[in-house]
């Protein structure tokens, strides 16, 4: 069945475990910004436990903001902040060498809207798990879906999952345990190529 979902910042594991399982996603396109979400925050395992990386945005002044309008606020230095923490974080995992030159260009250049540079995050993950998927957009916004697997509340970063997906070795497991459902780098650069059979195996 399609997926629809919201396209988010570095996606969890559950938002891919969501498109490797359907036979096309759809990506929300015509809703509004809120904060407190993925659509712009992506958590990681660093060397003190969770890390979440926020990817600052102009807020206008108007009540409500499309989340295709929302524009990335470049005058912060977030995207060095970002690759260095993440470098922190994962550079003794096993695979970080292996993808690392792909992942880069991401934060070699400012963006400018937050939904297309989560997009083009999107896609280069994708390909560096080996995932082909076919994809659209919404082109109106419905609170209520029938031909659509319904996977946008995935977006809300302050509701707990409530699936268990199987534990991996992390890098830092030894120190502070198994953290569940982090960005979908953590399963890239501690799994690697086997990283889509672990998506492709787990379940909503």
């Amino acid at each position: 069945m399609n997926a629809l979902i919201h396209p988010t910042y570095l996606p969890n594991i559950a938002h891919f475990v969501a498109i490797a399982n359907s036979s096309k996603v759809v990506f929300e396109a015509e809703d509004n910004f809120q904060k407190q979400t993925y659509r712009n925050r992506a958590c990681i395992y660093g060397a003190n436990g969770m890390l979440t990386l926020n990817v600052p945005v102009h807020h206008t002044q108007k009540e409500r903001q499309k989340y295709m309008e929302v524009r990335i606020a470049n005058d912060e230095n977030w995207q060095d902040q970002h690759w260095k923490s993440i470098q922190s974080a994962y550079s003794t995992s096993p695979f970080f060498e292996h993808y690392e030159d792909e992942l880069r260009p991401l934060y070699s250049e400012n963006k400018d809207l937050l939904f297309q540079y989560n997009l083009e995050c999107i896609q280069v993950i994708s390909e560096c798990l080996e995932l082909d998927f076919e994809y659209d957009f919404t082109a109106e916004f419905s609170k209520d879906v029938s031909e659509f697997k319904d996977y946008r509340y995935l977006v809300n970063a302050k509701q707990a999952l409530l699936v268990s997906f199987d534990q991996y070795i992390q890098v830092f497991s030894n120190k502070h345990g198994f953290l569940p459902n982090l960005s979908i780098l953590d399963l890239l650069f501690n799994e690697g190529p086997n990283a889509i059979n672990y998506l492709q195996s787990q379940s909503l």
